[in-house]
């Protein structure tokens, strides 16, 4: 009895369900991503690998993973390999953006986790951030966002009780206070302003990154009917981010 040549596909290898073998393919690779088992840097099993897991000929496995190339999923390098590429979200810079909706538009898993939530007198500097001219009671809610299973943004911010007092009783174990607040408290106006930072010992810890690492950090400044509501540093390690404003021509008066 002759062997299989490898190069060619069977019949049984070709049907998969109401899915071609190179759908099957490319769904499997997407869900390992996508679900965070195969981490951004993995390296994939190596087409011959594939081929045979999937009693295949290499050039389907070639189609599914040129395919994953062309959505950004893996990078494809020569003599090396294919491997996972690390995400890159976008922010808008004249929107203000669910964090959550971020991640979900990666299409990764979103996840949160509180750090620490200290109610306490305004000091100087927290009222030059939140454009208070006296002290007052305000509260400081300092958590992480997640992409998959890998810290996305580091959150610090305060919000003036004065104007947002049901915050003191909120726990944010579940919910950010991102929404929780937009959710509650219509603001009339935000101010954005981008900076970049390295990374000192709370933003790496919170980040998982090392100090000193380049961060792109989003300062933003809402109030409501004249008194100023909250100040939050949404803080992104610099390679995993970029920052996007669409805008359009002045018009000629």
């Amino acid at each position: 009895m002759q062997d299989a040549d490898p190069d060619v596909e069977t019949p049984l290898a070709e049907s998969a369900g109401d899915l071609s073998l190179h759908q099957r393919i490319l769904g499997d690779i997407e869900d390992r991503i996508l679900s965070g088992e195969w981490p951004p840097g993995f390296r994939i099993p190596f087409e011959v690998d594939l081929a045979e897991q999937y009693k295949c000929s290499r050039m389907t496995v070639n189609k599914a993973l040129t395919q994953l190339a062309k959505t950004g999923l893996i990078e494809r390098r020569r003599k090396s390999g294919s491997y996972v590429t690390q995400p890159r979200a976008q922010s808008a810079v004249l929107e203000i953006r669910d964090i959550k909706l971020e991640v979900q538009s990666l299409g990764l898993v979103y996840g949160y986790k509180l750090i620490a939530k200290t109610r306490r007198r305004s000091t100087a500097d927290d009222r030059q951030r939140l454009g208070l001219d006296a002290a007052t009671s305000i509260l400081e809610v300092n958590c992480t966002h997640f992409g998959g299973t890998r810290p996305f943004c580091f959150e610090q911010r305060l919000i003036n009780l004065a104007a947002v007092p049901d915050a003191a009783a909120e726990s944010f174990d579940v919910e950010a206070p991102g929404p929780w607040l937009l959710n509650r408290v219509p603001w009339s106006a935000a101010e954005h302003t981008i900076r970049a930072i390295a990374a000192d010992e709370a933003v790496a810890t919170a980040l998982g990154i090392a100090i000193g690492t380049p961060c792109l950090t989003v300062e933003r400044r809402t109030w409501s009917n004249g008194s100023y509501v909250t100040h939050v540093r949404l803080i992104y390690p610099g390679e995993r981010h970029a920052l996007v404003a669409n805008f359009t021509p002045s018009q000629p008066k």
